[in-house]
């Protein structure tokens, strides 16, 4: 029959070892650090790469600018689609009127069913490439939430690690106890001479 004693580590008592003072202790450290710890360093990264999306997606705002365009290339025949947006779209060839009244073109991802003649609306950068949208508030809260996530999920798993690296290492010292202890009681127990 198994009896378990809680707090037993606590107690002084003569089997207690200093290899389960520093075991208790350290369950204790690994208990704030998994329950306090790992949060608050979530919400840090959380709070900063928060900082870092918005600050991105700004710029991105800032360099990009939104035209219409019109499609002037037939859709490739060839080409997969890709997945946009929840929509398909293929790239095709687009014209639009710049400010000084040319008319460039450039290969952009138009929605599926799009034919030469449809005016669409594409993003473009200050050298007049097509370039996806700037991120918007969903992208920005989705960084942060797997920023933070990933954070405190780090934390954790480096406490639990090391949490094992201590476990193991008071093992191996409370079994040196333990055989220390044995071989001075051994020779009372088993009325053998030390060799």
């Amino acid at each position: 029959m198994r009896t378990r004693v809680r707090g037993w580590r606590w107690r002084h008592n003569p089997l207690r070892r200093r290899s389960d003072v520093v075991e208790a202790w350290t369950a204790v450290a690994v208990a704030v650090l998994l329950f306090v710890g790992a949060p608050l360093a979530g919400a840090a990264a959380a709070w900063w790469g928060h900082d870092q999306a918005r600050d991105a997606a700004r710029q991105q705002l800032a360099e990009r600018h939104r035209v219409s365009a019109t499609v002037v290339g037939p859709p490739p025949a060839a080409l997969p689609t890709v997945q946009a947006g929840g929509q398909h779209a293929y790239r095709a060839t687009v014209r639009w009127t710049a400010p000084g009244g040319a008319r460039p073109t450039t290969a952009a991802r138009v929605p599926a069913g799009t034919r030469p003649g449809d005016t669409v609306r594409v993003w473009l950068d200050s050298r007049g490439r097509a370039v996806p949208p700037p991120a918007d508030g969903a992208v920005v809260w989705q960084h942060t939430l797997t920023l933070g996530v990933c954070a405190a999920a780090s934390t954790a798993l480096a406490v639990l690690l090391a949490q094992g690296l201590v476990r193991r290492v008071t093992l191996r010292r409370r079994l040196a106890e333990w055989e220390r202890a044995w071989a001075g009681t051994e020779p009372h127990w088993t009325h053998r001479r030390p060799a």
